[in-house]
Order: structure tokens, then C-alpha cells, then sequence
């Protein structure tokens, strides 16, 4: 009888574990894990030409992130002194710089598969989802882990930041590193913002010519 009883409650706590709700995700989630998939289906489609590939890609990622707000964060303090023409000229420079250096990161894990592993709410319409990018030809276990920060406090979500997995285990914030790369190169510079936007130019071109890889 005890043995019956016993069965019967590890049977009943079976079912009740098996029908215990699945977590659905997050808008956040959905939102990256949906438009992640457009951008490495633009990249993998061997249809389309060269051009036509970056021409929707950066119609994609204009869509996808908010270069604007990232332009902001990482010109930094030199925003409030420089003058409103370089303010424009490097928004300008950043923003084909960003496109470049995003498509380069996409095209070295264009024909891999997205997948989204969770998300951490940093605040109210900021969130940070977590994702893993699988590539089917590798047997090592060792996704790369690209984290996408997406806030949504415009009215629809945008992605404002990517991290991006190092051979270390670490994380590498495009977003920061651009902040810190940008603040050495003023102070190395006189806080010339021009010189900065040329400096922008010239990676921007490196990186459209494959001279520039994205760093893992």
C-alpha cells in the first residue's frame, strides 16, 4: 500500500510538472530573435548581388537599430563642445561606419542560426536578450554567446547595443568599445571631432573592403 501511495504521488508530481506552464517570451525576445533571422537570411541569400545584399542590409539594420542614440553615446562628452556642423559630420560618418561594422560581424556568421536563450530586464523598456548563434558545421559546444540590448521607451523596440562573445569568455560591448576607442583617439587628437570623422571614413572603407575583421 505504502509502495502504491508512493507511486502515486511521483506519477501525479510527473504531471504536474509536465503541465506547468512554458515562459513566453519576452516582446524583447521575439523582437530580436524575429529580426536577427531577416538579417542572416539578407546576407545568406546567394540570389541577390553584392550590392543589392548591403543595400537591404541597411535597410534592415536602419530598421533594426537605433544608430542615432548609439551616435550620441558614443561621441560622448566631446558632443557638448564641438560645434553643431561636426556634431552633424560625424553622425553622418557614424552611422556609415556602424552599418559597415554590423554587417561585417553578420556577414562572418551569415548561414549560422539565432537562437534566443533569455533576457534580463535592466529597466523599464531595457532589456538585455541573450542569444547564442549555432553554427551547424561546428562540433565543439561552444556557441558564440551575442547579448542585444533593446530598449523600447520610443514607442517600438531598437536595438541600441551588441555584446559579442570573446575567444575568453567574456563580452565585448560594440557599443562601449566605440565610446573608449573614439575618447583615445580625441585625446590623442587636440579633441579634433573632424579628425575624428576622417578616422571614421577611413575604418568605414576597411571594413566595406574586408581590411577590418570584427574581433571575437
Amino acid at each position: 500500500m505504502r509502495r502504491f501511495l508512493l507511486l502515486s504521488l511521483v506519477a501525479f508530481a510527473a504531471a504536474f510538472t509536465t503541465l506547468q506552464p512554458v515562459r513566453a517570451a519576452s516582446a524583447a525576445e521575439t523582437f530580436v530573435a524575429t529580426n536577427i533571422d531577416k538579417g542572416l537570411q539578407i546576407l545568406g541569400n546567394k540570389s541577390l548581388s553584392q550590392s543589392q545584399r548591403a543595400s537591404q542590409f541597411q535597410s534592415f539594420l536602419e530598421g533594426l537599430t537605433d544608430i542615432d542614440r548609439i551616435a550620441k553615446f558614443t561621441l560622448g562628452n566631446a558632443r557638448r563642445t564641438a560645434s553643431p556642423a561636426d556634431v552633424s559630420a560625424f553622425d553622418a560618418a557614424f552611422r556609415n561606419y556602424a552599418i559597415a561594422v554590423y554587417q561585417s560581424y553578420f556577414n562572418k556568421y551569415a548561414g549560422q542560426s539565432l537562437k534566443v536563450t533569455g533576457s534580463t530586464s535592466v529597466a523599464a523598456n531595457d532589456d538585455v536578450v541573450k542569444t547564442v548563434l549555432v553554427d551547424p558545421s561546428d562540433r565543439s559546444g561552444n556557441p558564440l554567446e551575442v547579448d542585444f540590448r533593446v530598449k523600447s521607451d520610443t514607442g517600438r523596440p531598437m536595438v541600441v547595443d551588441v555584446s559579442v562573445g570573446t575567444a575568453n569568455g567574456g563580452l565585448i560591448s560594440l557599443a562601449i568599445e566605440e565610446r573608449d576607442q573614439f575618447s583615445a583617439f580625441l585625446a590623442q587628437h587636440n579633441n579634433s571631432v573632424p579628425a575624428l570623422v576622417a578616422h571614421l571614413n577611413q575604418l568605414t572603407e576597411q571594413y566595406r573592403n574586408g581590411g577590418a575583421q570584427p574581433r571575437r
